[in-house]
């Protein structure tokens, strides 16, 4: 399985997603999954849609890597698999204010983490986009981030103009060849970033935002991703081209984008007047 993945050209992380749904099923009937039956996989996915409540999300990780195992490398084509769905759901993402996302940076200790996530939120990156942010994706004269995005579409993102200094500033305290926000290290009370240290890694950058977040007094259920749905949102609210806000967001498709129009007060206050303009005459 993990052979037909890297052929197929998975990344690492969907390849390390789908073979622990297939660890899981395995685990769930202490039995090779090669010996499983049909009827198993759909006692399985009713266990985990009806007692374990999977979200959709990971209701379809893990959908989409069994099916990958049985159909691709035991080339079995069960009908079943044809029939599971995960439950659609119609949430809207959770919005920062302008106001809220500075009072929670501004709250970021490490200045590393800080830099990060004002990067994130200003260019619209997804996390680890943010984080594997390497020196050479500053493209200083023309004010670009090169961004290596999900599923190896690469884009381009405006930087803006007072981000350059903020980079700068940064680089200069670890000097790192490679990456812009090497992991820092530490040492009783000092972080340090030791020659030749990696990026900083996903849970240390989470941690350090809930941190921000419960210290600037933003009750709002607010996560690293939160930044990239405001960044879209307040673009929207100033007039920025729907379409452009999905070329830089990455966004293959124009209904992903689209949900963001549900979200700004400036959109919805267009149809207010149409509205208004329906009870003039009855």
């Amino acid at each position: 399985m993990l052979e037909d993945m890297q052929l197929r050209g998975f990344s690492p992380r969907t390849q390390e997603a789908y073979a622990h749904a297939v660890r899981q099923l395995a685990g769930h009937f202490h039995t090779p999954p090669d010996r499983l039956t049909e009827d198993d996989l759909r006692q399985y996915f009713l266990y985990l849609a009806n007692v374990k409540h999977f979200a959709r999300g990971s209701f379809t990780i893990a959908l989409c890597g069994i099916k990958f195992f049985y159909e691709r490398s035991l080339g079995r084509e069960w009908k079943l698999l044809g029939l599971v769905r995960p439950v659609r759901e119609k949430k809207l993402p959770v919005i920062l204010s302008r106001d809220e996302a500075r009072r929670i940076l501004g709250c970021v200790r490490l200045p590393v983490y800080r830099a990060c996530l004002t990067t994130i939120y200003v260019c619209g990156l997804r996390l680890m986009e943010g984080a594997h942010l390497q020196v050479a994706d500053v493209d200083s004269a023309r004010g670009l981030l090169h961004i290596h995005g999900k599923g190896r579409r690469d884009r381009y993102v405006p930087l803006p103009k007072d981000t350059l200094p903020l980079l700068r500033a940064h680089w200069r305290t670890h000097r790192s060849p490679q990456w812009l926000f090497p992991a820092p290290v530490r040492e009783g009370t000092r972080y340090f970033v030791p020659p030749g240290a990696g990026p900083i890694s996903r849970t240390s950058l989470q941690s350090a935002f809930v941190r921000a977040r419960k210290q600037s007094g933003v009750h709002k259920r607010a996560h690293v991703h939160t930044l990239r749905h405001s960044y879209a949102t307040h673009l929207l609210e100033a007039g920025v081209n729907l379409r452009l806000i999905q070329t830089y967001l990455g966004h293959t498709s124009a209904r992903t984008t689209q949900v963001y129009t549900h979200l700004t007060p400036e959109v919805r206050q267009t149809a207010v007047d149409p509205i208004n303009r329906l009870m003039q005459g009855l």
